[in-house]
């Protein structure tokens, strides 16, 4: 019989019980670590780092993106359920309003004292965050397109906003490149997702490929935000 939900997967841990694979299931670690990877790829592009303001939108974009977007996916995803029943819907809500709570909190603080600029990063990506995972507009805004803008082009520009108040030609380009990255991503995790679901064999050649770009992707960018940290914290 296919799977009813996403608990076999490749991102999620398959040691300790199940309510912490669940858990760090609904994480998508793997594609978070991408978007996180992107804040700190633009938070790096700054002649000056302000190390303080790295942690606090990598922490804002953790909650809302790792947490919050994927509850509310979770509850908005037509079809099947992305977990299930695992998750009752009173979870669900409570955890994406909890997160997206807090990350706003961080935002709004360094908007009104130190970043007036993030507003133009803070309002669109809370707009995405709701209208994409919850599918209004009729999944308007639930396509590829609007996912590599959202976790991919934004986040880079969120980083690099965060510490200069500023947009740089240097950065929208970065920003393009992460979008693109993040389109292979969901190019591939679609088709992916849908041979799960249908019950094909993990070991078929098509669901192998796929998996390998996916694990790639995510780990090259990962790697790229880790390293230009490095290399900025070490210079």
């Amino acid at each position: 019989m296919p799977p009813r939900d996403r608990s076999s997967e490749w991102f999620v841990p398959k040691f300790g019980p199940p309510a912490f694979r669940l858990y760090a299931g609904l994480l998508f670690l793997p594609y978070t670590g991408m978007v996180l990877s992107y804040v700190v790829i633009g938070s790096m592009l700054a002649e000056h780092i302000h190390w303080d303001r790295v942690a606090a939108i990598v922490a804002a974009y953790f909650v809302a993106l790792g947490i919050g977007a994927h509850a509310l996916d979770a509850i908005g995803a037509s079809g099947v359920k992305p977990w299930g029943e695992a998750f009752s819907r009173a979870q669900l809500w409570t955890l994406a309003a909890a997160a997206i709570v807090t990350a706003y909190a961080i935002a709004i603080y360094f908007a009104v004292y130190y970043v007036p600029l993030l507003w133009l990063i803070a309002i669109p990506e809370g707009f995405f965050l709701l209208a994409y995972n919850l599918e209004w507009f009729r999944g308007r805004f639930h396509t590829d397109g609007w996912f590599a803008l959202s976790w991919g082009a934004l986040p880079v520009l969120a980083g690099y906003v965060m510490q200069t108040n500023s947009v740089s030609l240097a950065s929208l380009f970065v920003a393009a490149s992460a979008g693109c990255l993040s389109l292979v991503e969901i190019k591939a995790s679609r088709p992916y997702k849908e041979m799960k679901r249908s019950g094909l064999d993990a070991s078929a050649p098509q669901v192998r490929m796929l998996e390998a770009i996916l694990k790639s992707v995510s780990a090259g960018v990962i790697l790229l935000g880790i390293g230009l940290a490095l290399w900025r914290a070490l210079a």
